[in-house]
């Protein structure tokens, strides 16, 4: 809104109407350069001498590198490549393999448990999504499968200064990005890959062909001119969504500092050098534990409250935990507070302020 010249947008009627551009390609060079730029500037991913492709946000993205490991992996066995991700895990993987269904890959839960056999069965093909910053926890993940086997998707939607530290660039084989979490124009549908080997990347924009025929040129308009507002105002959207997300964070874990029913995440501090100094993260969600036995349900806890969250189940995990959602509006997270506030306020034995 402070920008709402620089960030506009009006296209005429008869603008890009054909499937490609004049590169016979269907991915805009300028759009492609502009995000190179973004990530140099930021540091938190590097881009020199890799490949990047787009996708209808990155879910179609996600889909896509599962498509192209997959394939990858398949040479030396029949047998499905096997597809795994550490708990608490973003639902999305599993829900995407599961309704496929596809003969190439299979969903077979947390990469714990693959951690000995993916090393010691040479037959096995697994193929690991890496959250970092994790949703629903927030913490920098890293893989936990090695080998020759082993493949890894990192999804990177999360990596920005206003949900973490930046620590160093971000050099994997595979990373992950998404408009939705940087600008948070999530109906755009907008996501993009970096990727490492060339072959892997032809087969991902294969996947896109066949599926949709690449991304819409409007929304790659559009992102276009928001990524070339970002960098014009230089540290401003950043500055102004660390705000905006700490302020959240720190409300949020003053009021269940009070609680001993509740309790969030630990997140260690890290040195930023996006911003030349150690900070605290400032997560998306917070993952809420109901720490009392009684309280295993944590969701029907937190729901008799009228505070809806999502389960722990979903994630992977026990239903002692509940994510709640810290990338909604201000008003939305006002009555959070105050709610949770009633809720600490008639424990026994709770911190008064």
């Amino acid at each position: 809104m402070q920008h709402s010249t620089s960030s506009a947008l009006v296209v005429s009627g008869w603008h890009r109407m054909s499937y490609s551009f004049n590169d016979n390609t269907l991915i805009s060079q300028h759009l492609q350069s502009l995000i190179r730029k973004l990530h140099a500037f930021v540091g938190n991913a590097v881009t020199q001498d890799r490949y990047i492709v787009f996708g209808a946000g990155s879910t179609q993205v996600l889909s896509a590198a599962a498509y192209a490991l997959s394939l990858a992996n398949s040479s030396s066995s029949h047998s499905p490549t096997r597809v795994v991700a550490s708990v608490p895990y973003y639902v999305l993987y599993k829900q995407q393999v599961e309704y496929f269904n596809s003969e190439k890959f299979k969903y077979e839960g947390d990469a714990h448990t693959w951690r000995n056999r993916s090393e010691s069965d040479a037959s096995t093909n697994v193929i690991e999504f890496v959250t970092s910053p994790n949703n629903p926890d927030g913490l920098l993940n890293k893989a936990v499968l090695h080998g020759p086997n082993a493949k890894t998707i990192y999804d990177r939607a999360y990596y920005w200064p206003h949900f973490t530290p930046i620590p160093a660039p971000a050099d994997e084989d595979l990373m992950v990005f998404t408009l939705s979490k940087l600008t948070g124009h999530a109906g755009s549908r907008f996501g993009w890959a970096v990727v490492k080997d060339e072959t892997v990347f032809n087969k991902m924009v294969l996947h896109m062909q066949v599926n949709s025929i690449g991304v819409s040129k409007d929304t790659q308009l559009r992102a276009f001119k928001l990524l070339k507002a970002i960098l014009e105002e230089g540290t401003q959207i950043f500055d102004f969504a660390y705000q905006t997300m700490k302020s959240k964070w720190e409300r949020l874990a003053t009021t269940l500092s009070l609680s001993n029913r509740f309790s969030l995440q630990k997140i260690n501090p890290q040195y930023c050098f996006f911003y030349n100094k150690v900070r605290e993260s400032s997560p998306a969600y917070a993952w809420v534990k109901c720490e009392k036995e009684e309280d295993k349900g944590c969701y029907a806890v937190l729901k008799a409250a009228t505070i809806i969250g999502r389960k722990g189940n979903v994630f992977g995990s026990e239903d002692n935990y509940v994510r709640l959602s810290l990338v909604r509006s201000q008003d939305d997270l006002d009555i959070l507070i105050q709610r949770l506030q009633k809720l600490v306020s008639e424990e026994d034995g709770a911190i008064s302020m």
